[in-house]
């Protein structure tokens, strides 16, 4: 999430016509003089409160007066709108009674930054991942149509969401289905061209009235029962889809079964609300064209490359003399792909429209032949690396955690079964803070800890991070799989050289006797500040970086089980599944009953909050670990008494 130089949250504004709108009902019967006086007054509301509280700012600056317009002319909740992933639907929480709470969006206890059925009856379908909303929305069009309701669903849908995969499955579907859909296609990135003329709108009001298409068929019909009836028919198909070619260029939305409208200006009210109204007449399938500008009336967007897409909270100010903020995970990787790249050609990197999250656009400023962004589109980045890999070269895959789940199919049969060198750079890993609960990269250990031929690890700090790139590509069979979180590192000395580590070892970090906390990852910090803790009260606790989730290093947990008697593991992935399971998977094998303490995100819904704040509620915290480790240290003392029950294995519930 990029910050914008020299941004202040504004005062607020009058917004006199926002203040009166508390359901999309209000809306109805508005001039279209008041609808643009209320577009500017929410752009004000906008820019005060995202500014100052982080979030999709861009994207929802540019959907201002579509979102009017679509609240104009459908009945929510009852008609379904339905926004892919969320990012342009600041709006639509504005106008659907969430004015009040606005303020409060993406901070804790308050408004999801995404949309969420458990939120608002007008969600009609919750999305923090893309490429979503049509085939939601064709499923909502297909029950009206099974159950005779006269509804509509409309799925509005970005032209980056629009290169995954399943928003084309959803189409191709949708066409041959041929029930009332209608998509709106919000393009703010202008790649064709927005305005055609007066034929494009003649010919929008021609095709969408039933009554000319009841003509035509007609027309049809009797032309068949002429002398050469059929070839007439052609030819005049043929001349039609030719115009259409020439006045559209957008023939594949036709070819798919819809009728297409557009393009239409998204930023000028009257003509978004009669293309909608259009569109709302035809029985079938359509697809509107609306192209909107990212960032619309935000200066600051004029010079930022991505509009202004994300923008964070205002940062504090810094204390004169402070030291430098650790470098963030993200760029640690990045030089680190680049330093390995400068000496080895086989290297290259990919991200799923991800270049600046990931850092990789960094990689692709120094080797840009050798870097590939594939779109929204998890699975073709996966077996792509694959078959890649399968010529020789060695794939980096930059993806976020909680992204990188949707090519799970494609993770197993495309890469771990064919054993190829492909690595996966894992960034987001744990708690995504104010992102909420579709971005938490939290159950990532348990989904790959249980395919075959993966390593997987997960560095104590950024300087580790960089060794462990240098480990994953030096292996020559199968995939590996590097887990980090959102943020800055520990604050450690980057400037040691590459070196590979030894796979499936653990590193002991402190000895000690009385228990035993083996971390993983970012709790290597909490794990080692707990004992320091631990130290004082005279419990001597070891502490061991674990580094390998897979292969875990079996020898030095058996040993720490059998010296101390008791373990508390310590990640922040999901406890079902994760790393203290395959500590207690190792300890059962062995046959030994030790008593074991497994501290990760518990198994429920987290919502946004800082991820310190989000750390606390999970017990992730140093005085957590320490709690834990003390209380299992006294229960094996207590178990120790003669005719005491044993001690239990326990799951930390935060």
């Amino acid at each position: 999430m990029a910050s914008v130089p020299g941004t202040v949250p504004e005062p607020a504004a009058a917004t006199p016509i926002l203040d009166q709108v508390r359901q999309p009902a209000d809306l109805k019967g508005r001039s279209v003089v008041d609808l643009e006086a209320l577009a500017a007054e929410i752009r004000g509301e906008l820019v005060r409160i995202v500014t100052r509280n982080g979030g999709h700012l861009g994207a929802s600056l540019g959907t201002v007066e579509l979102t009017i317009a679509l609240h104009h002319v459908f009945d929510s909740p009852g008609d379904r709108i339905v926004w892919d992933v969320g990012h342009q639907a600041y709006v639509h929480k504005l106008l659907t009674g969430r004015r009040e709470r606005f303020e409060t969006i993406r901070q804790e206890g308050g408004l999801s930054g995404f949309l969420s059925r458990d939120e608002s009856e007008h969600d009609a379908f919750g999305a923090g991942h893309a490429s979503t909303s049509i085939s939601a929305a064709l499923g909502m069009a297909v029950a009206f149509e099974q159950t005779g309701q006269r509804r509509r669903a409309v799925a509005v849908i970005g032209d980056g969401a629009l290169t995954g995969g399943m928003a084309f499955e959803a189409l191709n579907n949708a066409g041959n289905l041929s029930v009332p859909l209608i998509v709106v296609l919000n393009d703010n990135e202008m790649s064709i061209a927005p305005n055609v003329g007066a034929m494009s709108k003649y010919l929008d009001r021609v095709r969408t009235d039933r009554r000319y298409n009841r003509a035509k068929d007609e027309l049809a019909r009797m032309a068949e029962r002429l002398p050469q009836g059929e070839l007439l028919v052609e030819l005049g198909k043929r001349w039609k889809d030719s115009l259409k070619e020439f006045v559209y260029h957008a023939m594949i939305w036709e070819e798919l079964g819809f009728t297409y409208m557009g393009p239409v200006d998204g930023h000028d009210v009257r003509a978004t609300i009669d293309a909608l109204r259009q569109a709302r007449e035809v029985d079938g399938p359509v697809f509107l064209h609306v192209v909107t500008q990212k960032g619309r009336g935000f200066a600051a967007a004029a010079s930022d490359h991505e509009r202004s897409h994300a923008v964070s909270a205002p940062a504090l100010p810094t204390v004169p003399g402070a030291p430098p903020q650790p470098p963030k995970y993200q760029d640690v990787f990045a030089r680190t792909v680049i330093e390995l790249a400068n000496h080895d050609p086989r290297v290259v990197a990919i991200t799923a429209a991800m270049p600046t999250g990931t850092s990789l656009a960094k990689f692709q400023a120094v080797h840009p032949d050798r870097f590939y962004d594939v779109g929204i589109a998890e699975q073709h980045a996966v077996t792509f690396a694959a078959g890649l890999a399968t010529e020789g070269m060695r794939p980096v895959a930059g993806i976020y955690s909680t992204f990188l789940q949707r090519a799970y199919d494609q993770i197993l049969h495309d890469v771990c079964l064919q054993r190829l060198p492909v690595v996966f750079a894992l960034d987001r890993a744990g708690f995504a803070g104010d992102d909420g609960r579709t971005h938490h990269g939290v159950y990532d250990l348990s989904y790959l800890r249980c395919l075959p031929n993966i390593t997987i690890m997960a560095p104590k700090d950024e300087n580790e991070l960089r060794h462990m790139l240098a480990t994953a590509l030096d292996q020559d069979a199968g995939p590996v799989a590097i887990r980090y979180p959102r943020g800055a590192g520990v604050g450690v000395s980057t400037d040691e050289p590459l070196h590979v580590l030894p796979v499936g070892r653990g590193e002991l970090l402190q000895e000690g006797n009385d228990v035993a906390i083996v971390a993983v990852g970012a709790m290597v910090l909490p794990a080692q500040r707990a004992a320091e803790a631990l130290a004082a009260e005279g419990i001597h606790a070891a502490v061991v970086n674990a580094r390998f989730v897979k292969p875990l290093d079996e020898q030095l947990i058996v040993g720490l089980a059998l010296r101390c008697g008791a373990i508390v593991t310590v990640e922040e992935s999901a406890c079902v599944g994760g790393f203290g399971a395959a500590v207690l998977e190792t300890l059962a094998a062995h046959g030994l009953a030790v008593p074991v303490r497994v501290l990760g995100v518990p198994d429920r819904v987290f919502e946004h909050a800082t991820q310190g704040r989000l750390r606390e509620k999970a017990g992730l915290t140093p005085s957590g670990v320490a709690a834990a480790a003390r209380a299992l240290v006294a229960a094996k003392e207590t178990a120790a008494t003669p005719g005491a029950p044993g001690v239990p294995v326990t799951v930390g519930t935060g």
